[in-house]
């Protein structure tokens, strides 16, 4: 029986450690510390919480993933401007022709 409680210590150690290293538990201390200080507290605190663990900068490596992606976007649609203008040129090739042998028949 003991064995089984120590397993479950060390996976509730283990779980406690991934939550802090997350820094899941720095965040909900820091909403925590807001409701405490707060002079008026809310009807209800879950929606406290909840909308103050939603605000916040967003990651660094989020705002660099989207600044990547859009820079991304930006090449393709340079290149697709490109094409368009591209093809457009040929169609306008193509069409002009056909145009001069309907007004010459």
């Amino acid at each position: 029986m003991s064995s089984g409680y120590r397993t479950s210590d060390s996976k509730r150690e283990e779980f406690r450690k991934y939550l802090e290293k997350e820094g899941v538990l720095d965040a909900l201390t820091k909403i925590l510390v807001v409701l405490y200080e707060e002079p008026e507290k809310p009807n209800n605190a879950l929606d406290f919480l909840k909308s103050h663990l939603h605000s916040g900068p967003p990651e660094s490596s989020d705002v660099e993933q989207l600044r990547l992606e859009i820079q991304e976007l930006r090449t393709k649609h340079e290149a697709l401007t490109e094409e368009n203008a591209g093809l457009k040129e040929k169609l306008q090739q193509y069409e002009t022709p056909a145009e001069e042998a309907e007004q010459e028949s």
